[in-house]
């Protein structure tokens, strides 16, 4: 039985965290903030109940893993799953609108016929099966097993069979990137490649240069759903609490770690705020580039890998809306809106240029009883990538909700009132500079979209959650806490789930 000391309570490292103490660890997790959950949040005010991390969960069979093998109660016993549909509502620049259907391909080939012409489902169509392949090539090097020690294979091969293209008097052209993609196979229609470069753009890619293997982004919803959670996502995050607490994880909150202890060359505990020592066989980060650095001074300890850092990745701006009126019928559980200027926006969130005048944003209008005061009132949350450190204004959120305007009708008349959230916030939340959000491990690209190992130069030290492999995304942080506890618990020849 091992001593484990966790520092941060979010879903990763709770997920370690569950798993190690039914393996017979006693895991500690050291929270500075005074509740769990990281980026999983709630705001709660005149009885509407938002969610101020991600409003849908992709792939719930990760955490369905974590508690079969947790504990007796299954996910769906705890925590109430609902598959939303329409799985999302595009609303394109020229105005286009069509609902993709949850987790049926063929449905969304028919509705992308219906809104963009004929042959466009189609084309959607050959891409989704060859994202297939590329699913299929990377799923367990990316997804399953700890990070290979020669990860550079994985940066140098492109798992995406790109369709060569013959051009006269030139050379074939094949897709790299995502937006080559776009062009190149998708025949280059503004709302078909704005449909494709959507999914860079909520990870905060630039579909510029994000590999051609990115295509698993769209390929992972549009086959395994998307799903809401009754009461929020935070009720998934009280879950897995609740079941840390079941397996007997101790929680100490408002309790910041300034330091890991190092005793012969490996990591034997942890230096709380006011210099208190707790020893530990084992400890597990769960925080941001940054502050992992800054707890083991003086040397490198983050593990193999390119070891991507905060510099330069986009953050999130949300606004929640509290709306008078009833939530219409037919409404989308999501809309997202396109921005009017795709080449104005990547020059903004990538380039330092002004930002546009209408971006790209994602509206949430869940439509859970919950959530808001009574049945004549609605909540919804509108959420937009934005550079890192951007500084927030009154400008800022005016196109925000000018935007959204789009996807909520009437939305000036009906609002009461709005509360922002910035990525200072976010900064301030979870230590990442510039409150940078991580995007789930990619193939390709010379491993510029890979993310550090589990495993880390220091002996005894893991890394778990969004900026670990496999990278950001609940899914992914779910599995980095799976990762993690085999490693400890298996030892270094832990190859994963099988």
């Amino acid at each position: 039985m091992a001593r484990i000391a966790v520092i941060g309570a979010g879903l990763g490292a709770m997920a370690a965290a569950a798993r190690l103490a039914v393996a017979g660890h006693r895991p500690v997790v050291w929270e500075r903030a005074s509740t769990y959950g990281g980026a999983v949040g709630r705001l709660e005010r005149d009885g509407f109940v938002f969610d101020t991390g991600p409003g849908l969960l992709p792939l719930p069979a990760v955490y369905r893993d974590l508690f079969i093998k947790t504990g007796r109660k299954p996910l769906e016993e705890l925590v109430g799953l609902t598959q939303v549909e329409p799985a999302v509502r595009h609303v394109f620049a020229d105005g286009t609108v069509t609902d993709l259907p949850n987790a049926r391909r063929a449905g969304v080939a028919e509705a992308l016929d219906a809104a963009v012409g004929a042959g466009a489902g189609a084309r959607w169509s050959a891409f989704m099966n060859r994202a297939r392949e590329a699913w299929d090539r990377s799923r367990r090097p990316l997804l399953e097993e700890p990070l290979w020690p020669n990860w550079q294979v994985l940066a140098d091969r492109e798992p995406y069979p790109a369709v060569p293209r013959r051009r006269l008097l030139r050379k074939d052209l094949t897709a790299t990137t995502l937006s080559d993609i776009g062009t190149l196979e998708l025949g280059g229609d503004p709302r078909l490649v704005a449909l494709l470069e959507q999914y860079a753009l909520a990870y905060g890619l630039d579909p510029r240069t994000a590999p051609a293997s990115a295509a698993v982004l769209p390929y992972m919803e549009q086959t395994f759903g998307t799903w809401a959670v009754r009461g929020g996502m935070r009720a998934l995050a009280d879950a897995v609490y609740a079941r840390c607490l079941e397996r007997g994880v101790e929680f100490a909150f408002g309790a910041e770690v300034t330091g890991v202890v190092v005793k012969d060359g490996r990591a034997a505990g942890v230096e709380r705020a006011g210099g208190a020592v707790e020893d530990a066989d084992f400890v597990v980060a769960g925080v941001a580039p940054g502050v992992l650095e800054a707890l083991v001074p003086g040397r490198a300890v983050r593990g193999a890998g390119p070891a991507r850092s905060e510099a330069g990745v986009p953050s999130r701006l949300t606004v929640h809306l509290a709306l008078r009126g009833a939530r219409p019928d037919g409404t989308a559980h999501r809309t997202v809106v396109h921005g009017a200027d795709r080449g104005a926006e990547l020059a903004w969130l990538f380039e330092g240029g002004p930002r546009p005048a209408r971006p790209t944003v994602t509206v949430l209008r869940p439509g859970d009883p919950s959530q808001v005061p009574d049945a004549e009132h609605e909540a919804a949350t509108v959420m937009v990538t934005v550079p890192p450190h951007a500084r927030v204004d009154a400008a800022d959120v005016e196109a925000v909700l000018a935007a959204a305007e789009r996807a909520v009708p009437g939305l000036r008349d009906r609002l009461l009132w709005h509360e922002v959230r910035t990525p200072r916030e976010i900064a301030e939340e979870t230590g990442a500079a510039g409150g940078a959000v991580p995007a789930p491990a990619l193939a390709a690209a010379r491993g510029a979209l890979l993310h550090a190992s589990n495993t880390t130069e220091l002996p005894g030290l893991f890394a778990v959650g969004g900026w670990s492999h496999p990278g950001g995304g609940l899914p992914h942080a779910g599995m980095s806490g799976a990762l993690v506890a085999g490693l400890i618990v298996e030892g270094p020849e832990f190859r994963g789930s099988q």
